[in-house]
């Protein structure tokens, strides 16, 4: 009996997300060592030394079940951005947050809206609930919101996703447009804002879009403890929307999806500005570095505002390849409809350069 039979069509039809493979992984099959990962768009500072300290401290209770109501970091995010816990929903990664906001709001046959070479999550998570993705093509790589404003009006759709910046191209939308957009966007349609890489934009273009919930309570704005905070490995993603969002998501969630230790880390971590601030100057001075770097090679690149760069390289997957052998983990987005295209995260000065020389080693080989 095949019994990939008895689960539905759109369950059988999904293609499972790729993660890059860890560096112990690599180093086995190609026997190698000293390899620099750039492939997961990871902060390479590590993470606050306060949440260090603070996670040791919890493990000493890890026999007992976690707050499942997450109570003490639902109150340190309510000292920061000053939302009501009956607007927030936690979850294990912002990952969960756009699979929420999908198990709660989708059924079968029922469209979400999201941009060509937007994370692949998107797509993914409508599907798991027997959803209609619509894929709207981009400008320059970017959103375009004017024809995903018209696709999910005509479409009927009940999801709009929008990441700001976006993941993979680093492309970024204005507050006005953003603002533009949701003024005319039915009330009835769900936009959920993926701001997993909000802390890296510069000054200049920062806005606060929590501030929009009380104008837009047809909005969830989905951010993560994964990026600029350094807690990739545990796992810690929070969302604000209106209450009556927020119920619906939290219904659907799982009791225990943020673990104590997790919850622990991420109360300290958000209070640590200082490691935050230099995690964004390291993530500026690095960006300089690889952009100027692919510049003196004579490669494209999509201009970021995130913590890694889309570069153009013609035979991707050989280049990727020979990056592996020289000690390099990038990350090939072919299956982003980018096909010439490798992204790579923004590392210490030492592994930017490291990748730079790679690179040049392997345009010098293919001259």
């Amino acid at each position: 009996m095949n019994y990939s039979e008895l689960a539905p069509p759109y369950i059988r039809a999904i293609a499972p997300y790729q993660p890059g493979k860890p560096i112990s992984e690599l180093e086995r099959e190609l026997g190698i060592s000293g390899i620099v990962k750039l492939a997961s768009n990871e902060n390479p500072l590590g993470c606050s030394p306060l949440a260090v300290a603070a996670m040791q401290e919890a493990i000493k209770t890890i026999a007992l079940y976690p707050d499942g109501n997450g109570f003490e970091l639902k109150q340190a995010l309510f000292k920061r951005y000053g939302v009501e816990h009956a607007c927030m929903v936690l979850g294990n990664g912002s990952n969960d947050m756009l699979e929420l906001a999908a198990r709660a709001f989708l059924t079968v046959g029922d469209k979400a809206v999201y941009s060509d070479h937007a994370f692949a999550v998107y797509p993914l998570a409508t599907q798991a609930v027997g959803g209609t993705g619509i894929s709207v093509p981009a400008i320059n790589f970017g959103h375009n919101l004017d024809a995903m404003l018209k696709a999910a009006v005509e479409h009927l759709a009940k999801l709009v996703f929008i990441a700001n910046p976006n993941n993979p191209t680093g492309t970024f939308v204005s507050a006005g447009k953003l603002l533009d957009f949701m003024h005319a966007l039915p009330a009835d349609i769900l936009v959920v804002l993926d701001e997993a890489y909000n802390e890296y934009l510069p000054e200049e273009n920062r806005y606060d879009s929590v501030s929009w919930l009380k104008d837009f309570p047809n909005l969830i704005v989905s951010r993560t403890f994964s990026k600029a905070y350094g807690l990739a490995g545990l796992r810690v993603g929070y969302a604000f929307a209106n209450p009556q969002v927020a119920d619906m998501m939290n219904r659907v969630r799982q009791p225990f999806n943020v673990n104590s230790v997790a919850q622990v880390a991420a109360v300290v971590a958000l209070q640590d500005d200082d490691f935050v601030r230099q995690t964004h100057e390291l993530n500026q001075r690095g960006m300089a570095q690889i952009t100027q770097g692919l510049s003196k090679l004579g490669l494209e690149y999509i201009p970021s505002y995130g913590n890694f760069i889309s570069f153009r390289i013609g035979n991707s997957m050989k280049t990727y390849r020979r990056l592996l052998e020289l000690g390099v983990i990038v990350r090939p987005i072919a299956s982003y409809d980018m096909a010439e295209y490798l992204r790579v995260s923004i590392g210490l000065e030492s592994e930017n350069d490291k990748f730079l020389s790679a690179l040049k080693q392997v345009l010098e080989e293919t001259a």
